[in-house]
């Protein structure tokens, strides 16, 4: 007998739908996982939204469990966290990078054990405080440096929340929403609109996918400063202000992506270990700033999109995911 499972997919530029897709039977070394919270993280996943993955970038952009091809019909997310069903870890909380889905079928070292100090809820954030934690082993910070993080979304204040008790580290987010300062101040950072943000700065996280905010990054370092570039810029092409002090402060911009490990001792099984494990901290829940019913997200995800609805993550519920058969 056919098991379904309900999925979240794609159609076309601004628009999704719930689908009934076949559930396999967990084979040796598989594990079926009942889907509690999925995330959607409002920058990658709106630019997939409204088609705006370059076309030479769709094999690098590819989800790990994603079904379909860009631009559409595409099954797309990574951040999955569910209750183990069937297999060897039966009735454990578990991460995983998968879609929005009630139910799935995987191998079971596509699972990262969820840390019982870490509310399931809180866990949905592993997918990019990972991308923190790479980033940061990108820029190898020092005790006292002066950081500031350009860009306030979701992957940057991931980022400060990392850094927020780095020993002796000045850290401020700097953003042009005045509403991002609430966040900052819940996370135990400092926050600056970008024309009063503090300069002299030894590393800087840039993540605001604009234009103008690489320019701010660029603008703050002191001199033999860096600028660790997180910008995911999709199909638009940027100008990059290379003349006037970038050469005689001998200034360096350097790209961290999370599809490569940050440091060659560690895999990526324990980089998502060491987000997990960070995910302890009450201090992210600043980071998901709303939440809607599995049901809904057709209709939450162009509004995510256009902005109607102002997010970091935005955590789906599932409820009881059934599974039909």
């Amino acid at each position: 007998m056919t098991r379904t499972a309900s999925a979240f997919w794609l159609n076309e530029s601004g628009k999704g739908e719930v689908r009934q897709v076949t559930l396999a039977e967990p084979g040796p070394g598989e594990v079926e996982v009942r889907t509690l919270f999925s995330g959607v993280s409002r920058g990658t996943e709106t630019l997939v939204f409204r088609g705006g993955v370059p076309e030479n970038q769709y094999a690098v952009m590819r989800a790990p469990f994603q079904e379909g091809d860009f631009p559409w019909p595409v099954k797309y997310g990574y951040l999955n966290v569910g209750v183990v069903e069937t297999g060897n870890l039966r009735g454990r909380t578990v991460f995983c990078l998968y879609p929005h889905q009630t139910r799935y079928v995987v191998p079971e070292t596509a699972v990262t054990l969820v840390p019982e100090a870490v509310p399931a809820e809180r866990a949905v954030l592993a997918g990019t405080v990972e991308t923190a934690v790479n980033a940061v082993w990108d820029a190898r910070p020092l005790i006292g440096d002066r950081i500031a993080v350009v860009g306030g979304g979701m992957v940057g204040s991931s980022i400060a929340a990392v850094l927020a008790t780095f020993p002796g580290a000045r850290v401020e987010l700097v953003d042009a929403d005045p509403a991002r300062e609430t966040v900052a101040r819940e996370l135990g950072v400092g926050f600056a609109l970008p024309g009063n943000a503090l300069d002299g700065c030894d590393l800087v996280f840039h993540a605001s996918a604009t234009e103008p905010g690489l320019t701010t990054a660029l603008n703050l370092l002191a001199p033999e400063g860096r600028v660790i570039e997180l910008s995911w810029y999709g199909d638009r092409k940027i100008s990059v202000p290379l003349g006037e002090f970038f050469h005689s402060r001998r200034l360096t911009i350097r790209s961290s992506q999370v599809g490569a490990v940050g440091r060659p001792d560690r895999s990526y099984a324990e980089r998502m270990a060491v987000a997990l494990d960070l995910l302890a901290d009450a201090r992210f829940d600043a980071l998901i700033t709303g939440h809607s019913s599995f049901e809904e997200l057709p209709d939450v995800m162009p509004k995510l999109a256009d902005g109607e609805i102002p997010a970091l993550c935005h955590r789906i519920d599932y409820g009881q995911a059934h599974v039909s058969e």
